[in-house]
């Protein structure tokens, strides 16, 4: 009876698997198919993105209430949660394109291989007529067709040889290309995983920043009009607020950074607020990605600053020699200096430095500008040269130009190393999260000045 009851069992089993098979199959996507499905899911994300960024202009431009404040805050996580999602689906994305490459890098080194071996024998085969006499390249064969028959097989192997060389030729600079393709392709993601970290910051920001006004204000909205109206006491917590950044132990508060920022925005015309928006996000990022330790200059691997081992803490053939040459010119120590940690899940290189978050192989391109500028050398881990390097790459990056085209194509660039069309769409989030964070901050400026405290000055236009 317990075998009857078992092949009942496996009988029943065998005809749901007839039905569930066929459909798992029939609702199997081709790679091609799910790409094309992330395109369309992009698409519906990027249109209730656009509506939701409608609703946030239509109500800032209503009469300030608490109802406005914390309906503007919720359309603002809102919107984060959806550009959350969107990142994840061009990651995704980005992922099936570095497994299409990979692949093809694979096949295209096998092409080679065959290539070589191909090539191996008509050599080989050539060697062997290269060593024969004058002699027996005469009489082989029984009459003269035979002669001319071994002559024209000879200039056969002789174009094989060629067209061999040719193709392995081609095959090896497009194999450089698709190597080249995977590192941007890589490097792209990278990028996407930063923004995404900016993104869960900023709506977990926006989150406590509801609820801490709902909590001040009781709910009510004369508490709300109360704290409005208070700019001198709203100017105080303005200029003693920590302005937190990356790489230094002893962070300023936001009137010691504005200082700095309008003595750097006299010597390079760089506009302060957007100077101190640009190093708050960088500080954003290397605050989650968090500092390690080189150890190992030839593998690029070191520590973080807990003692965990990590692999490509800075990239070996970029920017080892040149972090060591910054490190000895300082009277540092390289193997204990803190620069920023990769992030484990991309497979990208850290190394970025100080509070600017400059590489090595960077800094030295901008290092005597810097040092020109401020009449003697300079450290990326020190606040002031910092915040005068970032504002020589960004017044290069033609922000000085003082507009918001020009500042949000300045700050994709200091992100990614050019404003191209592609990087204008595909890192617009970054562009328009400093542009906001320099509007606050030149509310806050303004607020600064209009509370007549006098500590600080007017800042350079």
């Amino acid at each position: 009876m317990m075998h009857t009851h078992g092949f009942q069992k496996l009988s029943i089993f065998a005809v749901l698997l007839a039905f569930i098979v066929p459909v798992f199959f029939a609702f199997a996507l081709t790679p091609s198919e799910e790409r094309s499905q992330l395109e369309q899911e992009l698409q519906a994300l990027e249109q209730e993105i656009q509506a939701i960024e409608g609703d946030i202009t239509k109500t800032q431009q209503e009469k300030a209430s608490l109802q406005k404040e914390i309906s503007v805050l919720k359309n603002k996580i809102k919107k984060l949660d959806l550009q959350i999602s969107q990142s994840n689906k061009i990651i995704e994305d980005l992922r099936f394109q570095i497994t299409d490459t990979s692949q093809s890098i694979e096949q295209t080194i096998e092409d080679i291989e065959t290539k070589k071996m191909q090539l191996g024998e008509v050599l080989q085969r050539l060697h062997r007529e290269d060593q024969k006499s004058f002699a027996e390249i005469v009489f082989t064969g029984v009459t003269l067709s035979d002669f001319f028959g071994n002559l024209a097989g000879l200039e056969a192997l002789r174009a094989r040889n060629n067209e061999l060389l040719v193709s392995m030729e081609k095959l090896s600079d497009y194999l450089q290309s698709q190597r080249g393709a995977l590192e941007d392709e890589k490097s792209e993601e990278e990028n996407f995983v930063r923004i995404q970290i900016l993104q869960k910051q900023q709506s977990q920001s926006l989150s406590k920043q509801s609820e801490q006004l709902l909590e001040v204000t009781k709910g009510k909205e004369s508490e709300y009009q109360k704290i409005l109206a208070d700019k001198k006491k709203k100017a105080q917590e303005i200029r003693s607020r920590i302005f937190d950044l990356i790489g230094v132990p002893d962070a300023p508060t936001f009137g010691e950074a504005l200082e700095i920022a309008t003595l750097v925005s006299r010597q390079t015309g760089v506009r302060p607020a957007f100077l101190l928006a640009v190093l708050t996000q960088e500080s954003n990022i290397g605050k989650n990605v968090g500092q390690c330790y080189l150890k190992d200059a030839n593998a690029g691997s070191g520590v973080r600053v807990n003692g965990q081992a990590i692999s490509r803490v800075m990239k070996p053939s970029r920017d080892v020699q040149p972090f060591f040459a910054i490190t000895q010119q300082l009277g540092r120590d390289p193997y204990n200096t803190p620069v920023s940690c990769p992030i484990p899940s991309v497979g990208g290189y850290g190394g970025a430095m100080g509070p600017a978050q400059f590489i090595p192989s960077t800094w030295v391109q901008y290092q005597n500008r810097i040092e020109q500028l401020k009449g003697g050398s300079v450290d990326p881990w020190n606040i002031r040269d910092a915040f005068l390097a970032a504002g020589v790459y960004l017044a290069q990056a033609k922000a000085t130009r003082q507009t918001h085209d020009y500042e949000w194509c300045a700050a994709v660039t200091y992100f990614s190393g050019s404003c191209s069309s592609r990087n204008q769409v595909r890192y617009e989030f970054y562009g328009d999260n400093v542009m906001a964070i320099a509007a606050k901050y030149e509310e806050d400026i303004k607020a600064l000045e209009s509370a007549s405290l006098g500590i600080l000055g007017a800042p350079a236009r």
